[in-house]
C-alpha cells in the first residue's frame, strides 16, 4: 500500500540512491538486546554498558581466579598423566598438549557458562508457562537442576512476578536482564529473622540463581550483591511486548538460588544503597580499564637529535 507520504515525496536525482530509513521498532523489537558488552535503545538510541561486563572489567578478582585455575589445570594432568606422559617423548605432541593442558580452566569455564545458559532457558520456560525446549528437557545432565528448582519454588512457596526481564538506567549509562522477581511469604519471614527487622510478607525480592561451584563451598561470590544492587536501582524495565514500565521497588535483600546436581542452597545478597554505591565505582574502574588506561603509558621517548644550530 502507497501511504501520503510515499505519494508525495521526489524522486531521487538520477544516478544517486536515497538510503531508506529503517522503519521504527514495534512490539517486543524495542526491547533492547546485549551486544559486545552494550545494549542499544531502539527507541531512544541510548548506549547503556551491559551490567555483567562493568563486573567483568571493574572487579579485581584477587588471587581467587589464579587458584582456580591452577587447581583445573593440576586437576587435569593428574586425570591425564599417561596422555602427557607419551606426549612429552614427542617434539610435535608435546606442544599440542601442553597447549590442551594449558587451556583447560577456559574449557572448564566455558562448559559451566553451558550449563548456566541452559538451566536459565528451563527456569525461564517454567516461570512464564512456555513449553521447555525439548533438546533441554531431555539431557540428563539437566535434571538434576530442573529438580531441585522446582523443589525450591515448593519449598519456599514462590511465585514470580518477572523472568529475564531487561532493565536500565539510562542516567547512570547502564543496563542488564535480571534473572527474576519474586514473591515469598517465606523467604519474607526468613530474610526478618536473619537481618532482625521488618519484611512484609508481600515484599518483591531479586532473584538470581548461580550455578558455579559445589554446594558446600563457594559458588555465590559479592559480584552477585553489585549486579543485584544495580538491577534493584534500574529506573526503567522492558515488558515483553516491547513497552516499558518503572522498575518496581524491591526489598534491599536479595536471594541468590545456588543450584547445583546435589542440592540448592538460598543465599541472601544485600543490595542496599551501600552497595549500589559500590557498584558505581567498580563502573568507573571498568570505564578506567577499558578506556583511559589504555592510552595514558606512551611509546618510549628518543633521544632527541642535538644540532648546533640548536645548541647554539
Amino acid at each position: 500500500m502507497t501511504t501520503t507520504a510515499q505519494a508525495g515525496a521526489s524522486a531521487p536525482a538520477a544516478g544517486r540512491s536515497r538510503k531508506a530509513k529503517a522503519p521504527a521498532p514495534t512490539g517486543a523489537d524495542r526491547i533492547p538486546q546485549p551486544s559486545q558488552g552494550w545494549y542499544r535503545d531502539k527507541v531512544t538510541g541510548d548506549k547503556l554498558r551491559r551490567v555483567t561486563t562493568i563486573l567483568e572489567k571493574g572487579c579485581s578478582k584477587g588471587d581467587a581466579l589464579t587458584f582456580w585455575a591452577g587447581n583445573i589445570t593440576a586437576d587435569t594432568a593428574m586425570d591425564h598423566l599417561p596422555y602427557l606422559v607419551s606426549s612429552s617423548l614427542q617434539p610435535a605432541e608435546r606442544t599440542e598438549a601442553r597447549n590442551w593442558l594449558a587451556r583447560a580452566h577456559v574449557r572448564k569455564k566455558d562448559e559451566r557458562k553451558d550449563v548456566g545458559s541452559a538451566v536459565h532457558k528451563l527456569i525461564e520456560a517454567h516461570v512464564l508457562g512456555t513449553p521447555m525446549p525439548a533438546e533441554l528437557l531431555g539431557d540428563p545432565n539437566l535434571t538434576p537442576f530442573l529438580d531441585h528448582f522446582l523443589t525450591f519454588v515448593e519449598d519456599w512457596q514462590v511465585t514470580f512476578e518477572a523472568s529475564e526481564m531487561v532493565v536500565g538506567n539510562r542516567e547512570q549509562g547502564y543496563a542488564g536482564t535480571l534473572d527474576y522477581l519474586l514473591r515469598s511469604p517465606l523467604v519474607a519471614a526468613a530474610l526478618a529473622a536473619y537481618f532482625n527487622t521488618d519484611v512484609p510478607a508481600d515484599s518483591v525480592f531479586c532473584g538470581d540463581t548461580k550455578t558455579g561451584g559445589e554446594l558446600d563451598v563457594k559458588g555465590v561470590y559479592p559480584e552477585a550483591s553489585l549486579q543485584m544492587a544495580a538491577y534493584r536501582k534500574a529506573k526503567v524495565a522492558w515488558l515483553r511486548d516491547g513497552s516499558t514500565v518503572p522498575m518496581p521497588d524491591t526489598f534491599w535483600s536479595g536471594v541468590v538460588l545456588h543450584l547445583r546436581p546435589e542440592g540448592y542452597r538460598l543465599i541472601p545478597a544485600v543490595a542496599d544503597d551501600d552497595v549500589f554505591q559500590a557498584f558505581l565505582t567498580v563502573k568507573a574502574n571498568s570505564e578506567w580499564t577499558s578506556g583511559l588506561s589504555k592510552t595514558v603509558i606512551r611509546p618510549a621517548l628518543t633521544l632527541p637529535t642535538i644540532t648546533e644550530e640548536r645548541a647554539a
